[in-house]
């Protein structure tokens, strides 16, 4: 006699509700976590008291930034490759939101050179779930951060910026969507 030995799987497929969730959680998570390591690693730059502001922002920020973007991601279960990735690409979008609001409301800056950086966030997140997703977090996660550190390092001198910060902006909306091409409906296992 044979046995039938069928297994179901539950496929979660993240609903609105879901999404707003991780847009928020790119707020209420990651912002704090960024806040709370950018403490010391402000406090750690003071060894090079001529070169701290640039040291916290171009060496520590990209680390800090793009491991606390993710960190909402690490607890999901019976996610698809596909909603993983969307779900990066929401927390960091909900991240470029408020950091758009801080620069421009806050701080003063022009809305035009901070606009782009609302969807470089979400690009660079959605890399690092990609890698998520695929069981390689740390290399797509050390892609991220090269993105960033390499913004970060032409964008403190606009002449740099404008001439090769769009194209780093650039290469992270391409890769982004690249990988979001590569993406399936395949289950994450996470076990």
């Amino acid at each position: 006699m044979a046995e039938n030995n069928h297994v179901i799987i539950h496929v979660h497929k993240p609903g609105l509700e879901e999404k707003l969730f991780f847009c928020f959680s790119g707020i209420i998570v990651s912002i704090p976590i960024t806040l709370y390591f950018g403490v010391f690693s402000s406090h750690a730059c003071l060894l090079f008291p001529t070169l701290s502001s640039l040291c916290s922002t171009v060496l520590f920020t990209p680390f800090i930034e793009e491991f606390s973007k993710v960190f909402p991601l690490f607890y999901r279960h019976g996610e698809t490759e596909k909603s993983i990735f969307t779900l990066g690409f929401l927390t960091g979008l909900g991240f470029g939101i408020t950091e758009f609001i801080l620069y421009v409301f806050v701080q003063g800056a022009p809305p035009s050179i901070r606009l782009p950086a609302i969807f470089f966030h979400a690009s660079s997140t959605s890399i690092t779930a990609y890698g998520i997703a695929t069981k390689r977090p740390v290399p797509f996660y050390l892609i991220a951060v090269a993105l960033h550190l390499t913004n970060n390092v032409l964008a403190s001198s606009e002449f740099f910026w404008l001439t090769g910060g769009l194209a780093v902006i650039i290469i992270t909306y391409y890769l982004s969507w690249h990988l979001y091409h590569k993406t399936s409906d395949r289950i994450v296992d996470n076990t």
